[in-house]
């Protein structure tokens, strides 16, 4: 009795199991990065709803400064823009002149006492301070998926089954190297 085929179709079963649980795990986290950024898609979508709002209620006040009000819608458009396209370096930029164009929306309101007093206003001002705290949680569990995928795909002997079917590295959420830094309060109630 010949032991050496047997041994050749144990690993031959052995690899081939390997590459099938190999698969299936990069398949697993793929599809936990594509769910990942589909969390995020639903809260951007939300926020790109009330924005409009929130604009329409400022809008009404007609001496409420309109370059501000300019630069949120842009800033919104450019951030449906690249959701629609998936396109996580642009979503990045475009959320930080987002987020910037909020906090100056927030900043001007303060010299406006009958538009912080009015309700609809604060409502809205509510909702999406709270649809950014959420967003800012999504893109931490987003770039964790990414981050465990990346990782996945690179290492030996992962990666060989990763290129053999083409399981592409995903790109993470950054975001510009102003909305990292200290906001400067002084300036927003400036402006």
């Amino acid at each position: 009795m010949n032991v050496t085929p047997a041994i050749l179709l144990a690993l031959a079963v052995i690899a081939a199991l390997y590459g099938v649980m190999t698969f299936n795990g990069l398949v697993r986290l793929k599809h936990g990065v594509a769910r990942a950024w589909a969390n995020i898609d639903v809260l951007l979508k939300q926020r790109h709803d009330e924005l409009p709002k929130l604009v329409e209620v400022c809008r009404q006040y007609s001496q409420f400064e309109q370059t501000t009000l300019a630069r949120v819608v842009d800033a919104r458009a450019r951030v449906a823009s690249a959701r629609e396209r998936h396109d996580v370096s642009a979503l990045g930029v475009a959320e930080s002149a987002l987020r910037s164009g909020l906090g100056q929306l927030f900043a001007v309101a303060e010299a406006y006492p009958e538009l912080r007093a009015n309700e609809h206003f604060m409502q809205l001002q509510t909702r999406i301070t709270a649809l950014e705290n959420a967003i800012a949680d999504r893109r931490e569990g987003y770039n964790e998926a990414v981050n465990i995928f990346n990782v996945r795909a690179e290492q030996f002997p992962d990666l060989v089954i990763a290129r053999l079917f083409q399981f592409g590295l995903q790109p993470l959420l950054v975001f510009a190297s102003a909305e990292k830094t200290d906001v400067d309060l002084k300036a927003l109630f400036s402006a």
